[in-house]
């Protein structure tokens, strides 16, 4: 097909729309940033497009929750249109703010009659984390990750710690293969704060939702998709890209082989 669209989301407060924007057309893609309110005026935007994505940031300023507000936006206006859009398989992406607005909305774990069965709460750190982490991939039937085990990429988020209302919950990600990135140490070892920065259960770092098609992570690709984002470029070499770099292009290539 022809090159894959990129709409992504913008809201008051995101911040990484641009970042997101330079990742896809790197990558291939051709990338367009549009506000919610055009989006919620006209959802009929969405059929143009292949590839949605919400990026990082704080959306009206986390004040109610991190990502809390987006996520209502999302549900309540754009439920159906999003819906489809997943169902006509097609892709979608959440990034740090953006992996909360989804949850929120419900987009990769659905509620039950009780209400949210998973949420994004304060690290137990009790404070903003900015460091960078190695994560352990576990694709599954995830194309956004295809070909990825382990890659080192940034976070940023004061609200990263993945929680779920009960213990069978988060066996049932397991077993359906929802958990798809995990914090890890240097050698794929289990970790503890701060490779664990926000104290996840699970170590978890990112989930899909149960296609595949829908991916939310905390760490942010899009701040490492050249060699110099390496903290350490100058002291360890240059490599041949950014580890976040493949994610882009996966969701590139799975246009092309469909």
């Amino acid at each position: 097909m022809a090159t894959p669209r990129v709409l992504i989301l913008r809201a008051p407060g995101a911040n990484c729309d641009l970042e997101t924007q330079f990742a896809f057309e790197l990558a291939g893609a051709r990338a367009e940033r549009i506000h919610i309110n055009q989006l919620r005026a006209s959802p009929a935007l969405l059929h143009d497009f292949q590839i949605l994505v919400v990026p990082g940031g704080f959306t009206y300023g986390d004040d109610v929750a991190a990502g809390k507000i987006l996520g209502i936006q999302l549900r309540h206006f754009l439920n159906d249109a999003l819906r489809k859009f997943r169902d006509d398989e097609k892709l979608i992406l959440g990034i740090c703010n953006g992996f909360q607005a989804l949850l929120k909305a419900g987009l990769i774990v659905p509620p039950d009659e009780e209400g949210p069965v998973a949420t994004l709460a304060h690290n137990t750190s009790g404070k903003f984390e900015d460091r960078w982490c190695h994560l352990q991939a576990q694709p599954g039937h995830c194309p956004f990750l295809k070909g990825y085990t382990h890659l080192y990429l940034p976070v940023a988020h004061g609200e990263g710690r993945l929680m779920t209302r009960q213990s069978w919950i988060l066996h049932g990600l397991r077993q359906t293969g929802q958990i798809v990135l995990r914090y890890v140490g240097p050698k794929g070892e289990p970790v503890d704060y701060p490779g664990n920065p926000a104290g996840s259960q699970d170590d978890i770092a990112g989930l899909c939702d149960i296609t595949g098609r829908v991916l939310g992570l905390m760490p942010h690709p899009e701040r490492h998709v050249l060699p110099t984002h390496h903290p350490r470029w100058t002291r360890e070499g240059l490599a041949a890209e950014g580890d976040g770099l493949l994610l882009f292009r996966n969701a590139v290539k799975f246009f092309a082989e469909t």
